[in-house]
């Protein structure tokens, strides 16, 4: 008895993990040709977006840097962080311009704001992508303040 107990402790275990593993990813959201004009369309919302290839070696370079930042911006009800592949998703990527790779751009109310050329860590990433938010945030609420 004993033992059966102890084996259903370490499967229940192993599922949180997997479950809590998931949920950490989920930070990052995947943009695909489906999905990519609407969200980055959404109101009051920039989007921080990654656009890479698999076979590049300088986004593979990248390593777990741009999941770390989907986690270090979970708090941020405002900002999304994103991430397109270009591969499956060309017709994204030439709408926005993407010529190399990784290109990193920021979104607000569907238009895009910014470009990141800095350097490439979390902390970098992560100013960058508030400064720009607040930016984008302050000129939409002006634009909408003129239309009144």
């Amino acid at each position: 008895m004993g033992r059966n107990r102890c084996s259903a402790l370490v499967v229940t275990w192993v599922l949180l993990l997997g479950v809590a593993s998931r949920a950490a990813e989920a930070e990052v959201i995947t943009l695909t040709a489906d999905t990519f004009s609407d969200k980055i369309k959404e109101k009051d919302t920039a989007w921080f977006v990654k656009f890479c290839v698999p076979w590049c070696k300088h986004c593979k370079n990248l390593g777990s840097l741009w999941v770390d930042l989907g986690k270090e911006m979970e708090g941020e009800d405002e900002i999304e962080i994103g991430e397109v592949d270009c591969g499956t998703n060309k017709p994204v990527c030439s709408k926005v311009d993407i010529h190399s790779y990784p290109t990193f751009k920021v979104f607000y109310d569907g238009e895009e704001v910014a470009k990141y050329q800095g350097p490439r860590n979390v902390e970098s990433l992560k100013t960058f992508v508030l400064e720009e938010a607040e930016k984008a945030a302050a000129k939409a609420q002006l634009d909408d303040e003129k239309d009144l």
